[in-house]
């Protein structure tokens, strides 16, 4: 865990994953903590500079000096986010009240995500019938310290009620969650000297609802919800596919308001789907080995810049079209000034952009890494559709990098064979263009702002 302040607020985090990687950022829910992301962390962190916070109030974090709600935790996120990642958009998980957030987030500062993986998300912060009669009364009662002391203590002896409230609430029937897991949950839960903060926040939740405003969320989402979540009901999931269709709505079955610990190879299948990784299996044999390729390519294509409003014929059609190219690590894919009739979509690793910077009274600078691009990106659409000279070098980063390659030759081709797809494909490409200009474009703002408005984020310790 590392310690950071945020205009004199304490925060914990856990962060995991190679540096120079894109960020994640993981916000877990209502009387949660980091521990929240404990079964996705492995597998994220391979690709993503995975950073999980404890919000104010929370986990290690102490209680925030004035009242929480729901735009303040976002807003808090987001100044973290500017802080480790202040050139690129990340991705970014919400749990619970930590979906409720990440939404809040996406919607006050679009820029700043990439894409986001919502799980049971409390989008109308109106939580269950069980919960309201049940829980509700317990949490209001927090909020005075000698009723919260007290409730803890009733909790150490036999006439303790806590696993009556949790259990059938948190978790699917037939759900199989390991001791160690559901006593750190449950501890979570539970833990003392939070009643006020949970409290504040069971209200914040109701006064945060977000129906009516879903179809304004800019980034592609995945929305992942446990089929028996009796917290957080399947009416919001509801919310999810009247207003926003955009929205990847996945159920779970047999998973309740954690499907990340109740059903963990499920939840991740569909995580990996979404961020573009090859879909895990048995190798196929050598006879099959091109068209499950061919099928995998597709698959990824559909959660890349440029396969968006595709149907899967047209995803296979240009995935038989693309040339896959292997980068070995620093291994330069194009330089500046060099003329080229080539894209790159990023499939797997990083692909960074490097600028020769102006020469300084005739010293010549180094290379300065301006950017990244990762997987489902795209780069050198300009040198694609015109005979112009690259602007920056292209190389991959620290590790192996895969691209996939669309030639001009190819794209006439499929202009020519096929119109609709040719003119759908160029839309995608000129909206992906248009998205990193407005990026750019909002970000030179946002530093020219928070230059006169201060404020900062300071690292304490490890």
């Amino acid at each position: 865990m590392a310690l950071y302040t945020i205009e004199d607020q304490t925060i914990y985090l856990e962060e995991t994953g190679p540096e120079n990687a894109p960020c994640a950022f993981l916000v877990h829910g209502w009387a949660s903590s980091s521990y929240t992301w404990k079964p996705l962390l492995p597998a994220l962190s391979r690709r993503y500079r995975c950073v999980a916070i404890d919000l104010p109030g929370f986990g290690q974090s102490p209680a925030p000096s004035h009242p929480p709600t729901i735009a303040g935790y976002a807003d808090l996120v987001a100044c973290l986010i500017e802080y480790f990642s202040p050139r690129q958009p990340v991705l970014l998980l919400g749990h619970s009240m930590g979906g409720q957030i990440g939404a809040t987030l996406a919607l006050r500062y679009p820029m700043l995500v990439e894409r986001m993986v919502l799980l049971n998300p409390a989008l109308s912060g109106r939580l269950s019938t069980r919960v309201n009669l049940l829980i509700g009364p317990h949490v209001l009662a927090e909020r005075f310290l000698p009723l919260e002391w007290l409730l803890h203590l009733l909790a150490k002896t036999p006439l303790d009620y806590t696993d009556y409230l949790l259990k059938p609430s948190n978790f699917a029937e037939r759900a199989r969650v390991s001791e160690e897991d559901y006593q750190r949950i449950r501890a979570d839960a539970r833990r003392p000297g939070q009643g006020r903060i949970r409290a504040a926040c069971f209200q914040a939740m109701r006064q945060s609802d977000l129906r009516g405003r879903l179809a304004a969320l800019e980034p592609p989402t995945l929305v992942i919800w446990g089929a028996e979540d009796d917290i957080v009901p399947l009416r919001d999931a509801g919310a999810v596919a009247a207003e926003w269709p955009a929205a990847d709505l996945r159920i779970i079955p047999n998973a309740g308001h954690w499907p990340q610990f109740e059903q963990p190879d499920a939840t991740l299948r569909h995580i990996a789907l979404f961020l573009g990784l090859p879909p895990a299996g048995v190798a196929p044999s050598a006879d099959a080995r091109d068209i499950a390729e061919l099928h995998a390519t597709a698959q990824f294509l559909n959660n890349s810049e440029i396969g968006g409003r595709l149907n899967e014929a047209q995803r296979m059609r240009i995935a038989s079209l693309l040339q896959r190219r292997v980068l070995m690590p620093r291994e330069r894919l194009t330089a500046a000034g060099a003329r080229g009739d080539e894209m790159y979509i990023v499939q797997d690793g990083l692909l960074e952009v490097w600028l020769e910077p102006v020469p300084v009274g005739g010293v010549r600078q180094p290379p300065v890494r301006i950017a990244f691009m990762q997987s489902g990106q795209v780069a050198g659409e300009l040198g694609l559709l015109e005979d112009v000279e690259r602007s920056a070098d292209l190389r991959a980063g620290d590790q192996p990098t895969v691209v996939l390659v669309l030639t001009r030759e190819a794209l006439n081709t499929l202009a020519e064979d096929d119109p609709a797809l040719g003119m759908r494909l160029m839309q995608n490409l000129a909206v992906s263009l248009g998205r990193r200009l407005r990026h750019q474009n909002w970000l030179a703002q946002r530093l020219e702002q928070r230059a006169w408005q201060g404020g900062s984020v300071t690292r304490l310790l490890e």
